[in-house]
């Protein structure tokens, strides 16, 4: 039923490595590991597929440069097998977590020390010295774009670190998050405060409800093992105003990012599918409302990575279907079939390198055929391998009715980390909106924001806005704040760590969120 795509890395992109394997059944090898013995190669890359496809999607040497499969990758997947130590050097790991059983890791090694050195030399010896740059198929105008002014809030302060922005369609404006002062915050649509409450953690998603909102508390939002994250109701009160439920939903969640409410099970009682992106561990499951004010919890996928879902009845049998994106090392897409009475089948709709940094999704009917097709951006860039990476950006992937996905589209991003799909200008084709918080600062600040005028065919015209570039955004949202029939995009200033950009901007001095006003004249 699903076709299984390996994202097909350069497609669109005309990158032709001299690195791959060749047709003659023999390896390129790098400069600078000339003297690595071609057998060891040949074998590493059966290991690879043994041991690396186990886990995930195998990875293909191309992807990473040598030093970041030697100094980076490798010593964080030794572990994995069982090896803690080797040579002189001593492995990361998490044995001293008492958050990670002492059984996440082998208690002895999967493959000996020959073996693992021919894993080590089929990727740092076939890898590329340093990966390629950007190939764009249209050049990016950071003039030319009219459809937006900016507005910041008069609310501003230094070091800002929003975690979420959410367009308000029931008070009307916007509501931010800020991690450093743990208040969430009400904008009106003149973007001045009306209403705030404070809030221990980090709240990273809000889902509205008729009597309120449930907030989605990833905890600690620094990648650990813990579970100190937890869902929280927000009502209004007489008033008007805020007030935050002193007691939890439910609590001792792995790092939660998304909590989204459906009844799953047809009972009339509301549940809930929580991402709990986690870090060695993590899953994605659902909680069974029972009707008492407790929650079971069940498990769809025991694996990390849970980033974003989506409720989408796609075989209109009247049960609501859940589509996932995992990220965090074995990436992909899964579609799980609800088989009514609580019960579900997943399948891997799209599987993707753990290279890629997988980081938002959205279902959108691109070429009006009835099918949702997927808008897919990859570009968290905060793991072992912190260079720049010609596949990261946006992509666009066709259904053909039967859940089968072909890649019609890609641009390049750097550390792309979230699209959102509209028609923005009115004229009846779907444009882009995107942001990149690993964005290459020093050189392309510009990037942080990029608009893709949809010209049709799956065609974009890319623009940026240099107004755009006062913030490094995290997080972003699409709605109409002022009410003027427009959608407007909100974008989120996470500050921490920002670099001084080329330009001389310090995004600790910019403003916690931006709002692009939508001036299109529909």
């Amino acid at each position: 039923m699903v076709k299984f795509l390996p994202g097909n890395v350069f497609s669109g992109t005309a990158l032709i490595l001299s690195i791959v394997l060749c047709s003659c059944g023999g390896y390129h090898r790098n400069q600078s590991h000339a003297q690595v013995p071609l057998a060891s190669i040949r074998e590493g890359a059966v290991l690879a597929k043994t041991w690396c496809g186990s886990c995930h999607m195998v990875p293909d040497p191309s992807l990473l440069d040598s030093r970041s499969w030697e100094k980076g990758v490798l010593p964080a997947m030794g572990p994995r097998l069982g090896i803690f130590y080797y040579g002189m050097e001593r492995y990361p790991n998490s044995l001293r977590d008492t958050n990670v059983s002492r059984n996440f890791y082998p208690s002895q090694p999967l493959v000996n020390p020959v073996q693992w050195q021919h894993i080590l030399d089929y990727y740092t010896a076939t890898s590329p010295d340093s990966l390629p740059g950007q190939s764009r198929p249209r050049p990016l105008d950071t003039t030319g774009l009219t459809l937006f002014t900016t507005a910041a809030p008069s609310l501003h302060y230094d070091m800002p670190v929003t975690t979420m922005v959410q367009v308000d369609s029931a008070r009307r404006g916007v509501t931010f998050f800020d991690m450093h002062y743990r208040n969430l915050f009400h904008l009106g649509p003149s973007l001045q405060q009306d209403d705030s409450i404070h809030d221990g953690g980090s709240i990273v998603d809000i889902e509205p409800q008729d009597t309120g909102w449930i907030a989605c508390n990833i905890g600690v939002l620094t990648p650990n093992n813990g579970k100190s994250g937890r869902l929280q109701r927000i009502r209004l009160n007489a008033k008007k105003e805020w007030e935050l439920d002193t007691l939890s939903i439910l609590d001792h969640l792995a790092r939660p990012v998304q909590a989204v409410a459906a009844d799953l099970n047809g009972d009339g009682r509301m549940d809930y599918i929580v991402c709990e992106f986690g870090n060695l561990t993590g899953a994605l499951s659902w909680l069974e409302n029972k009707g008492d004010g407790g929650y079971e919890r069940h498990v769809l996928r025991a694996v990390p990575g849970a980033i974003r879902v989506y409720i989408n009845d796609y075989n209109h049998d009247g049960l609501p279907d859940i589509w996932a994106l995992f990220a965090q090392g074995d990436e992909g897409i899964y579609l799980f079939t609800n088989r009514g009475k609580g019960q579900f089948s997943g399948q891997a709709v799209l599987r993707f390198p753990p290279s890629y940094g997988s980081s938002s999704f959205e279902l959108v009917d691109f070429n009006r055929d009835g099918y949702p097709d997927i808008l897919y951006t990859c570009g968290d860039n905060a793991d072992f391998s912190q260079v720049m990476k010609p596949y990261h950006g946006v992509y666009i992937y066709e259904n053909d009715g039967h859940n089968q996905f072909t890649q019609r589209y890609f641009y390049p991003i750097d550390g792309c980390y979230k699209a959102i799909a509209r028609d923005f200008d009115g004229d009846g084709v779907i444009d882009i909106a995107t942001i990149a918080f690993f964005a290459d600062f020093n050189h392309q600040p510009e990037e942080g924001f990029v608009y893709l005028k949809g010209l049709g065919g799956y065609d974009y015209q890319p623009y940026s806005l240099v107004a755009a570039e006062q913030g490094r955004w995290l997080t972003m949202d699409v709605g109409d704040v002022d009410r003027d029939g427009r959608p407007d995009i909100v974008l989120g200033n996470f500050s921490y760590f920002a670099p001084v950009t080329r330009r001389g901007v310090d995004f600790k001095k910019g403003p916690p969120v931006m709002v692009l006003f939508n001036r299109g004249k529909w």
